[in-house]
């Protein structure tokens, strides 16, 4: 496993069709998966998407989705 990242989310040999470009981390794709679940509890007439405040409640969510998958990455060792 690559420290921080994970590795690649979907490893595929490395052929001249690819390339060396891995496409998503595995950090990556745990933290989509995260956005994925919170985004699909919230309704968007709750008043939780205030648009004076989108772009701070969209980096903090970000910012937790990657601790989350961090933790994540963490425990699997």
């Amino acid at each position: 496993m690559t420290d921080k990242t994970g590795g690649a989310a979907f490893p595929v040999p490395a052929t001249e069709l690819h390339g060396t470009t891995t496409g998503m981390t595995l950090r990556d794709y745990f933290a989509a998966k995260c956005m994925q679940g919170d985004w699909a509890t919230e309704r968007m007439d709750s008043g939780y998407w205030s648009q004076d405040d989108i772009d701070a409640i969209f980096k903090d969510k970000a910012e937790t989705y990657y601790r989350m998958a961090d933790a994540m990455l963490k425990a699997r060792g």
